[in-house]
């Protein structure tokens, strides 16, 4: 059979940067085999197949497969869908903003698309995630040796590292300045000899409060033993996980906190990623996500029955 898909440049408006996202607007009929296939065909961070089970016109069931497979949730794939979806007429755009909900695996997203004369604009996902916090982490020395920094880059006057898991544990490392987000890389070996790994974080996340980007009030950055020495891949999956380590601080009075989050750099795929959250000192926290999206290319792809 064959089925059209279409990618997406997500979390920027310019065109080769941001997060490369495919998406399969029409999936129905396609088996978990036959997706992991052409995920790892695609080769792309993320591919996105959308299904049309539910009589609402609002409502769309999502499956996101990486090229080693399936994942349960992630945040640059409802950007990518709504957009997709609004761009090739799956999903009419009415009034100012047109709401949508994407049931991933991990539960219902809720979304709306900013009507742009006709086209998505802005679009904004809203989340809520029940956080857990724990202070414990590896020494300085430790850190700074298997992200290979100067001990003295990592924060200690407004920040602390700290391990926080929203489904998936991060480990967030604060440091003073933006090239020294740049500049790391990760050692595995002195990650092994240290009490890092005990912390179940594979994933570590490195942020500074400088940037040279004025649209931007952090940089991120994920490192860690699964990831190439060299890549940068999307923070959307972290972004809930340091909306959390942002509110664990006790300078964070209560209130709703509005930000940007920028990854890569003017040569590397930026990303800007806009946040919300509404920080009220509960077990719980609201965290919106949003950002912009450019159509790259779409094709059609044959896909053979019996796989």
């Amino acid at each position: 059979m064959k089925y059209n898909y279409y990618i997406a440049d997500v979390f920027t408006r310019q065109i080769f940067n941001g997060a490369q996202i495919a998406v399969f607007p029409y999936a129905d009929g396609l088996s978990s085999q036959q997706m992991k296939l052409v995920a790892g065909e695609l080769n792309l961070t993320e591919t996105v197949f959308v299904f049309h089970q539910d009589a609402d016109a609002t409502k769309r069931r999502m499956r996101i497969f990486t090229p080693k497979g399936e994942i349960d949730f992630a945040g640059h794939p409802v950007i990518a869908a709504a957009f997709v979806l609004a761009s090739c007429g799956d999903i009419a755009l009415s009034g100012k903003y047109t709401p949508v909900v994407f049931e991933q695996n991990d539960g219902p997203i809720s979304a709306n698309i900013t009507n742009d004369n006709g086209s998505p604009g802005f679009i904004q996902f809203t989340g809520k995630v029940s956080p857990i916090v724990d202070r414990f982490a590896p020494p300085d020395g430790e850190l700074a040796s298997f992200l290979s920094i100067a001990e003295g880059q990592i924060d200690h006057k407004k920040f602390n590292t700290r391990l926080v898991s929203c489904g998936f544990p991060y480990l967030i490392v604060p440091v003073y300045n933006y090239e020294t987000v740049r500049k790391a890389r990760f050692n595995f070996q002195a990650w092994s000899q240290s009490i890092a790994p005990q912390t179940a974080a594979q994933e570590i996340l490195l942020f500074s409060a400088k940037t040279p980007f004025q649209d931007a009030d952090f940089n991120a950055r994920l490192v860690g033993p699964n990831i190439g020495l060299h890549d940068d891949p999307p923070v959307g999956t972290a972004m809930p996980a340091f909306a959390a380590y942002l509110c664990s601080f006790e300078h964070m009075q209560k209130g709703t906190y509005t930000f940007a989050v920028d990854r890569g750099d003017a040569n590397n795929r930026r990303s800007v990623l806009n946040l919300e959250m509404d920080h009220k000192r509960e077990d719980t926290l609201t965290i919106r996500v949003g950002g912009d999206a450019v159509m790259v290319a779409e094709g059609i792809m044959t896909i053979p029955d019996m796989l």
